[in-house]
């Protein structure tokens, strides 16, 4: 698999994300759900706590990607949803710190919502992999 970034402008490459990830070769594709701060038994976690949403729900992005046999490395497209982007960007270093580590800066798009699924959440991230 070949990947090359496409960016028109380099401001997105400074904020950690590509406007576009250009995928050619042979490879497998895997469409991830949205992953929330959810325990391994299905109960929301850490209320109130941006910090420790996004990190719970990037450990669950990770899980997701173990089980099937890929890494943050593999991630082309991310989608974040939160309940307060201005909270969310105060602790976005979270998540562009774990993606930086993977060597990655996969085509992102943040969305602001009234609410996620369950009331006690604030952040949800759902990507494509490919491998």
């Amino acid at each position: 698999m070949e990947r090359t970034a496409v960016n028109p402008w380099p401001w997105s490459v400074e904020l950690g994300y590509n406007q576009g990830e250009l995928v050619s070769g042979q490879h497998r594709t895997l469409y991830l759900s949205g992953q929330t701060a959810m325990s391994g038994d299905g109960k929301p976690q850490h209320p109130g706590d941006m910090a420790a949403q996004l990190a719970l729900a990037l450990d669950n992005l990770e899980a997701v990607l173990d089980e099937a046999g890929m890494s943050l490395a593999d991630l082309v497209r991310l989608n974040v949803h939160t309940t307060d982007v201005d909270r969310l960007f105060e602790h976005y270093g979270v998540l562009a710190a774990r993606l930086g580590a993977a060597g990655v800066a996969p085509a992102t798009t943040m969305l602001g919502v009234t609410r996620l699924a369950l009331p006690d959440l604030m952040v949800e991230l759902e990507g494509t992999a490919v491998a």
